[in-house]
């Protein structure tokens, strides 16, 4: 159970109705949708988005996107989206998850978009294996993640919190090293660190496009 204000809440009410809702708002700051922006802005083709959440990358799809499944298992983030859905011009279609396997056949989509996920996942390498393999030659894996920090001293502040944070914040890990993740799944990675508001040990950031080998 989570006290929150002195009430007693269940863990699977917190996870499935409160958290995304918190996650909606504090994942809506004008630095993130920059980033956003900029990730979103090469995408192009049939687009598979990992971790869809509650839509907050909807609006920032460019005109050279034709569609997008979007997989994602919190479905109060899907009512949440119901808003910036109706806006996009880009169809999006809900594709449920069985286990770590995508439900899309070897080389179908033309990009792989994720943003705050590959954090949460809970076997990240199963479902890098899966997004790899969805993906069609030449196709770009696209990029923005928050992990482990780039200097000694808050790493250890990430290690000592992490235990407290990832119940908190649904599974999210403070400390994956998010470059070595996706380069083991077997992807070439361009990368780029960056520190937004908020500091290094909630805000260290990966920026980049991966392609698989």
């Amino acid at each position: 159970m989570i006290r929150l204000r002195g009430t007693v809440v269940g863990v699977g009410l917190y996870r499935e109705q409160i958290l995304p809702r918190v996650i909606d708002r504090v994942a809506d700051t004008p630095a993130l949708r920059d980033l956003r922006t900029e990730v979103c802005s090469a995408l192009s083709g049939e687009v598979l988005e990992v971790g869809f959440g509650s839509g907050l990358n909807v609006a920032h799809y460019p005109d050279s996107v034709d569609s997008v499944t979007a997989v994602d298992p919190a479905t109060v983030g899907r009512r949440l989206a119901a808003g910036r859905l109706a806006a996009s011009r880009v169809p999006v279609a809900f594709a449920d998850l069985d286990g770590d396997r995508l439900p899309l056949g070897d080389h179908t989509v033309d990009e792989i978009l994720v943003t705050l996920t590959l954090c949460t996942i809970p076997d990240v390498d199963a479902s890098l294996a899966e997004m790899r393999r969805v993906l069609r030659p030449g196709g770009t894996l696209r990029f923005f993640e928050h992990g482990r920090a780039p200097d000694a001293g808050a790493r250890r502040w990430q290690k000592r919190l992490n235990p407290l944070w990832k119940p908190l914040a649904g599974g999210c890990n403070l400390d994956r090293a998010i470059d070595e993740i996706i380069r083991r799944a077997g992807f070439a990675v361009d990368v780029e660190r960056r520190r937004l508001p908020g500091g290094a040990v909630f805000a260290s950031m990966y920026v980049g496009t991966a392609r698989p080998i």
